[in-house]
């Protein structure tokens, strides 16, 4: 993965370069074509992923929680807490996908604490700006 790339992502943005060649070599990419469930609810989350390009819908059964685009992600309660998914994601339009497995994200954790850090954090601001 190019580490340009990684620092265009909001998430990555206050990365150092240094950090970030040390995290591009976890990262997994994927396409993922329009009308596709990337996620579903329910299921055990082993993957944060993160949306380089294309948008998506988060569903609870019928019902749209919410659209995801370019920087979003999602995924990373399950990663960082072990939880399970609690919606659907379907590709909107074709996507591509940046994704860290759990595993990777363990052992970037054990090489990487201050990154893995910076993530939660991250993660936590999100998710303190999505209550407002």
């Amino acid at each position: 993965m190019d580490v340009g790339r990684l620092k265009a992502i909001p998430l990555f943005e206050s990365f150092s370069e240094d950090d970030l060649r040390k995290i591009a070599p976890f990262a997994e990419e994927h396409s993922v074509g329009a009308g596709e469930t990337v996620v579903r609810e329910g299921d055990y989350s082993y993957d944060l992923m993160i949306i380089e390009e294309g948008k998506a819908e988060v569903r609870h059964g019928d019902e749209k929680l919410a659209e995801l685009g370019s920087g979003d992600f999602f995924g990373e309660m399950g990663v960082l807490a072990r939880d399970r998914r609690n919606a659907d994601v379907v590709a909107a339009s074709p996507m591509r996908l940046i994704s860290f497995k759990t595993y990777d994200v363990k052992r970037m954790e054990k090489s990487l604490p201050e990154a893995v850090e910076k993530l939660r954090e991250a993660i936590a601001q999100r998710r303190a700006a999505d209550t407002d």
